[in-house]
C-alpha cells in the first residue's frame, strides 16, 4: 500500500487529533516521508469532502466545511446558536493574538470579557493553553480544533491577513460616513 493510503487510514480511524511523530512511529518511516504524504493527501482532498486539518504538529481528518449544512441536516443536528458579537470580538482577538490572557483581551476590547471567555471555552472554541510567566501566572487562551471546524479553516495560517482586514473596515466605515 502506499505511505499516503496508509497515512489516510491511520487519520480516518483516529479519533483525536494525532501528531505526524504519531503517525511516523505506527507507520515505521521518518517523519519527512509523513509530511510528504500528507503535502500530497493535502492537495488531492481540495475537491473533495474531506480535508486535512491542522494545528502546529498535531492532525485530524475532517469533513469539509462547505458540506457543514448538509451534514447536519442528515445527522438531524440542530444549528448551533450564533455568537454574539462581544464573542465574535473575544475570538478574534484570541485567534489574532494568541496566546493572550484575560487582560489583554480586556484591554483591547476595554470591557470586562469574563463571561465571554467562559462561554467560548464551554462551547470549545477557546482553551487554556498554559499560563503567564507573570505576576498572579494569569491563563493563556487560544484556540481549538473545534475553532478551526467551526471557521472552515484548515490551520491558522489560514485566517485573513489582519492588515487587509483592518483596511476593509476602514473603507467601509470612510464609506458609510
Amino acid at each position: 500500500m502506499k505511505l499516503e493510503s496508509l497515512v489516510e487510514s491511520l487519520l480516518f480511524v483516529a479519533d483525536r487529533t494525532v501528531t505526524v511523530q504519531d503517525l511516523a512511529t505506527a507507520l515505521e518511516v521518518e517523519v519527512q516521508d509523513v509530511e510528504t504524504a500528507l503535502q500530497t493527501l493535502n492537495a488531492a482532498y481540495l475537491d473533495r469532502g474531506v480535508r486535512l486539518q491542522r494545528r502546529g504538529d498535531r492532525i485530524q481528518l475532517v469533513s469539509a466545511p462547505e458540506a457543514g449544512p448538509a451534514i447536519e441536516r442528515f445527522l438531524g443536528m440542530e444549528i448551533s446558536g450564533r455568537l454574539s458579537s462581544a464573542a465574535l470580538e473575544a475570538l478574534s482577538i484570541v485567534a489574532y493574538r494568541q496566546p493572550v490572557t484575560r487582560i489583554q483581551i480586556e484591554a483591547i476590547r476595554g470591557v470586562n470579557s469574563d463571561s465571554v471567555l467562559r462561554s467560548l471555552v464551554r462551547r470549545g472554541l477557546l482553551e487554556e493553553v498554559g499560563r503567564a510567566e507573570t505576576v498572579g501566572r494569569p491563563i493563556l487562551y487560544g484556540t481549538t480544533f473545534e475553532f478551526l471546524q467551526q471557521f472552515g479553516l484548515q490551520r491558522l495560517q489560514d485566517l485573513p491577513d489582519w492588515g487587509e482586514l483592518a483596511q476593509q473596515l476602514q473603507e467601509q466605515e470612510t464609506e458609510e460616513a
